[in-house]
């Protein structure tokens, strides 16, 4: 009789999951395991929303593999000695895993690799669980990754994407205790608006996005209002959905929407590949420009409360607390503010987001700070976006920042973007404040303190 262990990190699903596909086929019993990890508490990744939705994905989980005869364990403490003390209680000989891209996830396959082969067990590392295409599939002459976007995209869109591959129709578990599941009931701190989590709830989301909201993404994924994107961000962190199956069924739609589509999806492979190649660049620049960012706390704390006096920013950032998640045009224009506006560390914002983002995931939202920063992979770093232009191109009607920031909400549309511009005795009545910096000054910040 052998055994194997699938170990589920950030790939908690049954549909095309190479992991557990790889580990049924292979013996004749699997370990279903998941481990909360010591590690990631530590390092300050275990935020309310993340946790709450992860209890979720478990839950999900392990009703899907109960449905097939099986059962999800899980175990408490650091991944390595878990691993290893189940795999020597079980006698599985082969742990399945899928390959991460974080210097945390580099560390930890490798520990575990070494202490594995030290008891005579392998370790299999699967590379697109995570990612469409594996971080190295793809790289240019005489470099270990792409640094820039376009070639990166020219090169996945001809690398195609793996097979699907099917989801097991039964799962035959050895007697072994499965601990105690998290719930999201006895998680503190939760933002109130966070989604529910969930192979289920994604795959039923997903149905509804290649039904209908897919085909409008070209034209309609920047307006704010609309909310016209996927939300699928969340099931793609926690791998309750596959990225490569979101390429195969986007791609048989063949519309303009869906090929815009997939291309969000190649940008969340180019982050993923940088980060494999460059783990630093998760805390450091990835491109230094010798800013000298300032650290007023008045100023960071308004950007962070929503209450900066310029509504889209605070409408936004309000969003972002509320639900955990907040729109991709949102999210570059409050990261624009708070770096090229209030020239703040793009760290600070990073950090805000992490502790708040249900998709919060180092290399898509590390990267995506250095891109908007200047610090990062953009061929034009000292691009800065306009909070009143952004409002009005995006928000035009005014219906986002009216439903964020309700106090503005009875005002003129030609108002709701500037509300500095009312006449006195009309702001008095507001309790909103006046912007925390003047554009301008922002600019010449900006400017004077990077010679742009």
């Amino acid at each position: 009789m052998t055994v194997s262990v699938a170990l589920f990190t950030s790939d908690l699903r049954l549909h095309d999951n190479p992991v557990l596909y790889s580990a049924v086929r292979g013996a004749d019993q699997v370990v279903p395991l998941f481990v909360d990890d010591d590690g990631v508490r530590a390092a300050g990744f275990d935020a309310p929303n993340r946790r709450a939705f992860l209890a979720d994905c478990l839950a999900d989980l392990d009703a899907g593999l109960r449905a097939r005869g099986g059962h999800l364990v899980v175990r408490s403490g650091d991944v390595v000695e878990q691993v290893c003390a189940l795999a020597t209680s079980v006698g599985a000989d082969r742990v399945h895993l899928a390959g991460g891209v974080s210097g945390y996830a580099a560390r930890r396959e490798g520990r575990l690799r070494a202490e594995l082969e030290r008891t005579g067990r392998t370790l299999s590392v699967h590379d697109t669980v995570v990612t469409a295409l594996a971080p190295g599939a793809v790289t240019p002459a005489g470099s270990d990754h792409y640094a820039v976007f376009t070639p990166y995209f020219r090169r996945w869109a001809e690398a195609g994407v793996r097979d699907r591959v099917a989801a097991p129709r039964k799962v035959s578990v050895p007697e072994v205790a499965p601990g105690s599941l998290p719930r999201r009931a006895d998680v503190g701190g939760v933002s109130p608006g966070v989604m529910e989590g969930g192979e289920t709830a994604g795959r039923r989301r997903l149905r509804r996005w290649l039904a209908g909201g897919i085909a409008g993404y070209e034209d309609g994924h920047d307006d704010l209002a609309g909310d016209a994107t996927s939300r699928l961000s969340p099931f793609l962190h926690f791998g309750a959905l596959s990225a490569a199956e979101l390429v195969h069924l986007a791609r048989h739609k063949g519309s303009p929407g869906a090929q815009a589509f997939v291309r969000q999806l190649a940008w969340r492979d180019f982050h993923h590949q940088v980060l494999a190649a460059r783990p630093e660049s998760a805390h450091e620049d990835y491109r230094p420009r010798g800013d000298r960012w300032r650290d007023d706390e008045r100023e960071i704390a308004a950007w962070r409360e929503g209450r900066t006096g310029y509504p889209l920013v605070d409408a936004a950032m309000r969003q972002l607390t509320h639900e955990g998640w907040m729109h991709n045009r949102g999210r570059m224009l409050v990261a624009s503010f708070l770096t090229k506006t209030l020239y703040a560390d793009w760290r600070i914002g990073a950090r805000h987001f992490l502790d708040l983002l249900v998709d919060g995931d180092v290399a898509n939202n590390q990267l995506n700070w250095q891109w908007v920063a200047g610090t990062g992979t953009d061929t034009r770093p000292n691009r800065v976006l306009n909070p009143v232009v952004q409002g009005k191109r995006f928000d035009p009607h005014g219906s986002y920042v009216s439903r964020w920031v309700p106090e503005l909400a009875g005002l003129e549309r030609k108002f709701l973007h500037e509300p500095w511009k009312l006449k006195a005795a009309d702001r008095a009545g507001l309790d909103y404040p006046d912007p925390v910096v003047d554009l301008a000054e922002g600019r010449a910040r900006f400017e004077r303190a990077r010679g742009a």
